[in-house]
This record gives structure tokens, C-alpha cells and sequence, in this order.
């Protein structure tokens, strides 16, 4: 019991999280690429089924490294660009020992600022966020009883996905016989 409480006083320590992070990015920069975490800084929730059966959560977050939302004039309107960053899916225990799944779609915090003030951009950022989830991990979400959670501004446990962009006159690809000890990019 007092290795595990160490190893999990060690996980929580933010220094060795920082450490953890700089030698990924050490190991990632003599690979070719350029890596960047992305901590998700809390926005809102959504909340929905999966299937029409799981319970699911979507959680809108915000971080620099994600591009800026752009408008650019239409008759009748605008159209947005909105970028966006999607952490794959993970479970996670609720109440009552319930499993759930949990999404995490990153945007700009100008997006969530511009999300704060008009109740329609809100709702297209809401739109965008299950759109994604949708595309990206194959699944199907009840986007008519979606409902943004009041007084939750993120659910689970916060996880720092990868941003991994090559390098120029990076070192080339290995090769694809598989006797690479590395995961692929």
C-alpha cells in the first residue's frame, strides 16, 4: 500500500508531470516531430446518450494551441471556422460505480469567450463538438436531448492529449517492415 500511495503521489506531483513532459518532447524532437501537450482549461458540459443507451459527456474546453475561431462574411451571415482538438474517448467511474464516457473537445478560449456572450454561437459550438465526437470515434449521439450541464464546467479527470506536427529536415520515416521498437506517429 505505501509503494502504490507513493507511485500515486508521484502521478499527482505537477513537477514530475512537467519532467514526464519535457523527455516525450525530447525523445518526439529526435523522431522528427514536434510535440505539444494540450491541457484542456474547463468550459462547459454536455450531456447525452451513446447509442441511445450510455450515458455520455462531452466537455468543452479551451487551449491556446488549438486555432482561432474565424468568421468570414456570406450573404445572410457568416460562416465560422472553428478548429478544434479531440482527445480519443476514455471511461470513467460516476456515482454509484456507473461507467460512463467521457469526450473532450478542445477549442480556442476565444471560442468559448464568443460562446459565453451569444446563446446561438453557443449552440454552434455545441453543434461542432457532437458533430466531431460523431465523426471522429464512429459512434452515434442523441443531439436532441444534449443538454449543456448548469454549474459543471468539466467531468472526469483532466488528460493532456498530443499535438504532434513533423519537423522540416526531419530524420525520414522508419521503415514500414514493423521492426521499429517505436509506435508509429
Amino acid at each position: 500500500r505505501a509503494l502504490f500511495a507513493e507511485y500515486a503521489a508521484e502521478l499527482a506531483d505537477p513537477e514530475q508531470r512537467r519532467l514526464y513532459e519535457e523527455e516525450v518532447t525530447a525523445l518526439e524532437r529526435e523522431r522528427g516531430v514536434e510535440v505539444r501537450f494540450v491541457h484542456p482549461a474547463a468550459g462547459y458540459v454536455l450531456r447525452t446518450s451513446q447509442a441511445g443507451s450510455r450515458r455520455c459527456y462531452l466537455n468543452v474546453c479551451s487551449n491556446p494551441h488549438v486555432g482561432a475561431p474565424q468568421a468570414r462574411a456570406e450573404v445572410g451571415g457568416h460562416r465560422w471556422a472553428l478548429p478544434y482538438s479531440l482527445a480519443p474517448g476514455r471511461e470513467e467511474l460516476g456515482r454509484g460505480g456507473r461507467r460512463r464516457l467521457v469526450y473532450d473537445v478542445v477549442f480556442h478560449p476565444a471560442a468559448l469567450r464568443l460562446a459565453a456572450r451569444s446563446p446561438r454561437f453557443r449552440r454552434l459550438l455545441s453543434d461542432t463538438a457532437l458533430e466531431a465526437v460523431e465523426r471522429h470515434c464512429a459512434v452515434q449521439l442523441d443531439r436532441a436531448n444534449a443538454t449543456v450541464l448548469r454549474g459543471i464546467k468539466y467531468k472526469g479527470v483532466p488528460q493532456a492529449p498530443v499535438i504532434r506536427t513533423p519537423l522540416p529536415g526531419g530524420p525520414p520515416p522508419p521503415p514500414a517492415d514493423g521492426d521499429s521498437p517505436l509506435p508509429p506517429f
